[in-house]
């Protein structure tokens, strides 16, 4: 199916890099206006380079989404460059510290939540003023674990983070339904990016049930992870009028790896 986006401005925060960069390039491949939010400039700068080398239109855009004057200065830019706003990927995300609750810190709890969850609402709070002038799609990255998958001890905060999202979308799914504003959000099992690389994980054996899976933990591929640009797929899909009917839904992304280790 062929996904048209044209004259469409889609946002991705968490753009620089994995799922969020193959969606921005996805994104502009149907036409879309692009604006790549991330925090780091040289991974923002390369995705909008090979945005623009293969003909498409985008802007790196730099910010925090867990700080509220960073992110309403980020959806400035965009209106400022694009006079609109239509789709929101609302990607950005860290797994954070995975240990013991009694092990944690009030602090790698609240880094974990405020990036997760709060810049999730951050970034539909201040996008919405111009979602709501022409209707438009949310999308927001949850994940297996904390919705269908909690067999990961010690990931507690960032599960409660991925469950609460969520919640968030088909709450908000409800409430923006009269302005034609569609939310939803996908949960990736297994992706190749760099997120693992991030994760700081401490204890967690202490307290980990031992559970023997059979060989090959994602049952449709043979233990291999999906791609970036399976999940991006899949946002078009959701982002555009093939989507219409479609909100408040969770769409899980993991070749059958919940099921199995759920």
């Amino acid at each position: 199916m062929q996904v048209e986006l044209r004259d469409k401005v889609a946002l991705v925060t968490g753009g620089g890099s994995g799922i969020g960069a193959e969606t921005a390039k996805a994104f502009a491949r149907a036409g879309a206006q692009v604006a790549v939010l991330g925090r780091t400039p040289p991974e923002l700068n390369e995705v909008v380079g090979e945005i623009k080398r293969e003909g498409g239109k985008a802007i790196p855009v730099l910010a925090d989404v867990s700080i509220p004057s960073e992110m309403e200065g980020a959806i400035e830019t965009v209106i400022g460059a694009y006079q609109r706003l239509d789709v929101v990927f609302a990607n950005a995300g860290i797994n954070g510290v995975w240990a013991p609750i009694d092990d944690l810190t009030p602090e790698e709890w609240d880094a974990t939540l405020d990036i997760n969850l709060k810049g999730t609402f951050l970034t539909v709070k201040y996008a919405l003023p111009y979602l709501k002038q022409r209707g438009g799609a949310i999308i927001i990255t949850s994940s297996v674990n904390g919705t269908r998958m909690f067999s990961n001890t010690g990931a507690t905060a960032y599960a409660c983070s991925k469950a609460a999202q969520v919640a968030f979308a088909k709450m908000t799914a409800l409430e923006l339904a009269p302005d034609r504003v569609r939310v939803n959000v996908i949960c990736p099992g297994a992706i190749e990016s760099n997120i693992d690389e991030n994760t700081k994980k401490r204890n967690v054996e202490d307290v980990k049930v031992p559970v023997e899976f059979p060989e090959g933990e994602i049952p449709l591929t043979n233990g291999k992870p999906g791609f970036g640009s399976q999940v991006a797929d899949l946002v078009l899909f959701l982002s555009s009028d093939a989507a219409s009917h479609i909100t408040g839904t969770e769409v899980w992304i993991d070749g059958g790896q919940s099921l199995l280790q759920g």
